[in-house]
């Protein structure tokens, strides 16, 4: 029998490195090649690194094998791209780089990057001098901030090992904390670190059937929790995401096998946030999703298009995926659990969880009491 290959380091997808002309002599950019231990090239500041043929995105698997060092020349720190029409929660996106080695199916940066290959960027100075520049100036306020925007937290910190770095500048914050999000199940770099509090280990769950089919080069649920579980006993708080919830065959028994698992394995009183969201996307990550997976199923629902332009299931489909997993969750979850939704109406809120959440403050401000608790 031939083993099943684990992808809980997708780092190791990665077999090329290109590093911008003006990064080579960084000593974080000398530390990143000695750990990769992979073949590199220097190319010239802001030029694409050569040896990846086709186009966009049917280059995107032979794209992830390579990984770009390069600056941020734009901004670090800004606003979750939230829309007016449903509840944000108010995040604050890090952007340390760009893509990802792993390739869910319903993934929503094959339709909004455009360049096949990772980027990850090496001027880490400037990132904690745009943050502390944005603490400076607003006092007053509480910062939740994640990483997982436009790039997975913790899937090449085998060979970034910038987790280091972040957890010990947050573990100084009195007014902000630090989300890693991944599908990863990366964390040895965590160990023995004087996190205070200050950041937040998440995962990414799913359904199994849509872990299996969907979720390609992630780990697996075990991994994942296993790797939670850990990250509990070294004393870091812990958040877990439902998004997407994807409509299927056996969608019930497949979410309710997850949640069980998951506090069975995961200490419930560390968790201090679990967020849901079903499947949403813009029109055109079907046609790209599609053509590369063609096997995949999930993009042949019934959808509707929402107020802000992503197709979503209809309203009374996601009322019935909700309530089923929110149940499940309630049973279980510790009374500091906040669990919210992400993207969704007021409507949604009041039918499935029975309150709006201007009722308890707004999302904001739910989240900010449960992790400064």
């Amino acid at each position: 029998m031939t083993a099943i290959r684990s992808w809980k380091d997708p780092s190791i997808y990665i077999k090329q490195i290109h590093v911008e002309e003006s990064c080579i002599d960084l000593d974080y950019t000398r530390g990143i090649l000695k750990r990769a231990d992979l073949p590199y090239t220097v190319i010239p500041d802001k030029t694409d690194p050569v040896g990846i043929k086709g186009e966009y995105p049917d280059n995107l698997v032979q794209g992830k094998h390579h990984l770009l060092l390069a600056k941020n020349r734009g901004h670090f720190f800004k606003p979750c791209p939230g829309t007016k029409e449903y509840r944000c929660c108010d995040y604050q996106v890090l952007n340390i780089g760009m893509g990802c080695p792993m390739d869910c199916v319903y993934c929503i940066l094959q339709a909004y990057l455009n360049k096949p290959w990772l980027t990850f960027f090496v001027n880490k100075e400037n990132l904690l001098d745009e943050m502390q520049v944005a603490f400076t100036a607003e006092p007053d306020r509480f910062f939740r901030i994640g990483t997982g925007e436009f790039t997975d937290s913790m899937a090449l910190d085998r060979i970034t090992c910038l987790s280091p770095f972040l957890v010990e500048f947050m573990a100084k914050q009195k007014q902000a904390v630090l989300e890693l999000k991944t599908k990863s199940a990366v964390i040895d770099s965590l160990k023995n670190l004087n996190h205070n509090g200050r950041t937040v280990l998440a995962w990414s769950l799913n359904s199994l059937p849509v872990m299996e089919k969907e979720e390609i080069r992630t780990a697996s649920l075990d991994e994942r929790l296993h790797a939670a579980a850990q990250c509990a006993k070294w004393g870091y708080k812990l958040a877990f995401h439902f998004d997407p919830i994807i409509d299927h065959s056996g969608w019930e028994e497949g979410y309710e096998q997850t949640i069980t698992k998951l506090y069975q394995t995961v200490p419930a009183e560390q968790i201090v946030w679990i967020s849901l969201g079903a499947l949403r996307y813009l029109p055109n990550l079907k046609t790209i999703a599609t053509s590369r997976f063609p096997q995949s199923q999930i993009f042949y629902q019934e959808f509707i298009e929402g107020l802000d332009n992503k197709k979503r299931y209809f309203r009374p489909r996601r009322v019935e995926l909700y309530k089923h997993i929110y149940f499940l969750l309630k049973q279980r979850a510790s009374a500091q659990t906040c669990i919210y939704f992400c993207m969704e109406s007021d409507e949604i809120w009041k039918e499935v969880m029975g309150f709006k959440p201007e009722e308890k403050g707004g999302i904001p401000a739910m989240l900010d009491r449960t992790v400064r608790a």
